[in-house]
């Protein structure tokens, strides 16, 4: 049997080999989310929603693989596209995902991230831990234009993901 992506082939062969330098700033982005002042757990939900967001299959079903190995529950991972009426996230994730909805919806009226949002941030989030969160979606924005534009392929192993014909 073959398995139904094996036709499939992304716009563009591995970035990382294409552009090197590539590997140094993952490495760095990955460093400075990784420093503790916020969830793993909480990271994974911000970029699965970041993912649901842009509409990419790609990064929506990386991130919920990256939900469970943080060890997301499931009814969590599957609410997260409406978490606004879900019961399962504490007020500390529900701000983190209203930012990153804040900074990647456009067509809001006035400041994407006001005062407002900030102050109910700052009331779970100490300065690092805000400026953490800031990167992280920086973090996840960074990568969106090669998921949009390379279109790696979801669901396969890091070594196929990027592969630009069927005999790669």
């Amino acid at each position: 049997m073959t398995n139904s992506l094996d036709h499939l082939t992304s716009r563009f062969s591995d970035p990382q080999q294409l552009v090197p330098e590539l590997g140094d700033v993952s490495t760095a982005l990955f460093k400075i989310i990784g420093n503790g002042a916020v969830p793993r757990s909480t990271v994974t939900l911000i970029h699965l929603r970041a993912g649901q967001l842009v509409e990419n299959t790609y990064l929506t079903v990386m991130h919920t693989a990256n939900a469970r190995r943080a060890g997301v529950p499931e009814e969590k991972i599957a609410a997260v596209v409406s978490w606004n009426d879900a019961p399962y996230f504490t007020p500390a994730e529900r701000v983190a995902l209203e930012l990153v909805e804040a900074v990647l919806t456009p067509g809001r009226h006035g400041q994407r991230v006001p005062d407002s949002l900030y102050a109910r941030a700052a009331e779970h989030y100490d300065a690092t831990a805000l400026a953490t969160l800031a990167m992280a979606i920086g973090q996840v924005n960074f990568f969106i234009p090669l998921a949009l534009i390379g279109k790696p392929l979801p669901g396969v192993s890091m070594a196929e993901q990027w592969r630009t014909s069927t005999t790669d």
